[in-house]
């Protein structure tokens, strides 16, 4: 087979050496107690479409979507696995416990399910499977990639390196209640599909019936015991709807210190997991685990894809692919990759470039700005300065729709809506959207202002109910007033609580707020009570231009994103009061580049 064409870097991937490849489905692979997962295995075939005889690293991927309409899903899985297979690899793609084709209940990677991550490495590496040669690697989006980290943090035998694309860091904050709010968005569409693939018959019920009707009794059982109460408890403000031992066991940031394994990351500015990516990057680069990071303007479905990597110079997903497993996993030495591929590479909103550097918070100092004077819902103007700031303040109105036609709807949606409407034009232009709260703004810029990592907003809010959430926008306001929607955090008033020990600092001003979300520190302001609410605002990086304005847009609500929970829904239909000036210091804090 020919080459595929040259990268950027000069590096050109190496043909395939077998013409084609062939399945073998639904092999069962026993766990230590007694439960058996099952998986499809890809091998290289030759011209008359048989299995090659011989020994090849394997390629795992573990999925709660059902391997079986994973192969039809027209690359949310990742990569297609021809291109390493017909290139001297394995693909063993396996259904997660009480999901698919295999046996038990599915718990959202507790405590079992990641050790069946690592179980299932150490079973591809064993000698005893006549078709690996005991080296293995891990690749796949999303729940694939999160599976990835619990399988490294346990050292199992064989693993040589793994491939994550879009993984969470911390999914109570990154994802579940971003801000102390329920994703409404995102999480029904995720355990909806979930459940839905995991209820269809599953496919080894034609081969070994007893297994395959176990295992869909093991699903419907996990319906009732599991999905299903953890939605009611969260929406209802039970356990479900705090940060607690629940979240810690799920959460990749939790275990991410004990990954020693060369680690490649794909993550998309407009992602799901736009927070937690960076920060599981950070924990690796720190301790010179051999890792990199491209983040690029993707949502979820476009990152997990691989949609728009090539663009950032190095080859697409399966030649990156390719690329790093055939140095890690294989052991080929490839002198070049350091060269190639820098520690960071960062798609730059505005100015479109794609940027470099040697690590994420490396070269940003602190730049504040303050919120100044009043504004107004509709179209009154505040003042966004670095000079001093007047007294004033911004009643922020209840719209329930706020949000509904921005790209906070695309991206929390898991880019559902742009890929059925992708020319809509809210999802490029936010000027609409942010005439149902307040905004504040600079005058245009005279030189450009690069900045990249994380955002605070500390605004001094007041609500009538003593409770709320901040939906605050952070956007680039071009000469003709289209208002690009850089990136956004949410915040809800009563659980403002700060831990400073776990909280960002950059020349000494708070940068990244970490809020415990827990019930213990939940405390409901008096009616009409002042306090400083720090807004997590999530990383991205971006130019404003000479000529463009900085704006913070603040609204009450983002929809369909985040509701609050039952028992808080009367709090939240109260406008909120964000003063402004030398007593009430207002400040949006960026990290700026150079």
């Amino acid at each position: 087979a020919p080459a595929a064409p040259a990268s950027r870097v000069g590096w050109t991937p190496r043909p395939a050496i077998y013409p084609g490849t062939v399945t073998r489905a639904d092999l069962a692979i026993p766990m230590s107690d007694g439960t058996v997962l099952r998986g499809d295995l890809v091998l290289p075939a030759d011209a008359d479409g048989k299995a090659v005889a011989g020994r090849f690293p394997v390629i795992v991927t573990i999925t709660a979507y059902n391997k079986s309409l994973l192969a039809s899903s027209g690359g949310l899985g990742g990569a297609a696995p021809s291109y390493l297979v017909e290139r001297g690899y394995a693909q063993l793609t396996v259904d997660a416990r009480g999901t698919g084709s295999s046996e038990g209940t599915w718990s959202a990677f507790g405590t079992r399910e990641n050790r069946d991550s690592a179980e299932v490495v150490e079973w591809a590496h064993s000698r005893k499977r006549p078709w690996s040669d005991g080296r293995v690697g891990m690749s796949g989006p999303s729940y694939m990639g999160i599976n990835q980290i619990f399988a490294a943090a346990q050292h199992p035998a064989g693993l040589k390196a793994i491939f994550p694309q879009v993984p969470a860091g911390d999914v109570y904050r990154d994802v579940v209640a971003s801000g102390g709010q329920i994703d409404v968005g995102f999480i029904p569409l995720w355990i909806g599909l979930v459940t839905g693939a995991g209820v269809v018959p599953p496919a080894v019920a034609q081969s070994d019936p007893q297994s395959g009707f176990s295992a869909l009794v093991d699903h419907l059982y996990g319906v009732a015991t599991f999905t299903a109460p953890l939605l009611l408890d969260a929406v209802t403000g039970g356990d479900a709807a705090y940060d607690g031992p629940f979240y810690r066991e799920r959460s990749p940031i939790e275990v991410i210190d004990r990954v020693r394994v060369p680690t490649f990351l794909v993550s998309g500015e407009y992602d799901l997991f736009q927070r937690g990516t960076p920060l599981l990057y950070e924990s690796l680069r720190s301790r010179g685990v051999p890792t990199r990071l491209i983040t690029g303007p993707w949502d979820h479905l476009q990152a997990s894809a691989g949609d728009g990597l090539d663009d950032a110079g190095y080859g697409g997903l399966a030649e990156l692919q390719l690329r790093w497993f055939d140095r890690y996993v294989r052991g080929v030495a490839d002198p070049g990759l350091d060269r190639d591929i820098p520690s960071l590479t960062y798609y730059e909103q505005g100015s479109g470039e794609w940027t470099h550097a040697a690590g994420w918070m490396t070269d940003q100092h602190a730049e504040t700005f303050r919120l100044s004077g009043s504004a107004a819902a509709g179209g009154g103007v505040g003042v966004l300065t670095q000079g001093d700031a007047v007294d004033g303040r911004a009643y922020v109105p209840p719209v329930p729709v706020s949000g509904l036609c921005t790209r906070s709807a695309n991206q929390w949606t898991a880019g559902l809506p742009n890929a059925v409407l992708a020319d809509l034009p809210c999802w490029s232009d936010s000027a609409p959207n942010d005439k149902s709260g307040v905004v504040f703004q600079t005058e245009p810029l005279t030189s450009p202002l690069h900045l990249r990592g994380p955002i605070n907003a500390r605004l001094y809010t007041s609500s009538p109910t003593g409770d709320g959430m901040l939906s605050v926008a952070v956007s680039d306001v071009a000469p003709d007033g289209t208002v690009s929607r850089l990136t956004g955090g949410w915040q809800v008033l009563s659980l403002r609580a700060l831990d400073t020990s776990r909280s960002r600092y950059l020349d000494g001003e708070l940068i990244q707020a970490y809020h415990p979300y827990t019930l213990a520190s939940k405390q409901t302001l008096a009616s009409g009570q002042v306090a400083p609410v720090d807004v997590e605002v999530f990383p991205t990086a971006a130019e404003i231009a000479p000529g463009h304005r900085l704006r913070i847009a603040i609204q009450a609500f983002d929809v369909p994103h985040l509701a609050p929970s039952l028992p808080d829904l009367p709090t939240t239909l109260a406008p909120l009061t964000v003063r402004t000036g030398p007593l009430w210091p207002s400040v949006l804090t960026i990290p700026a580049v150079g």
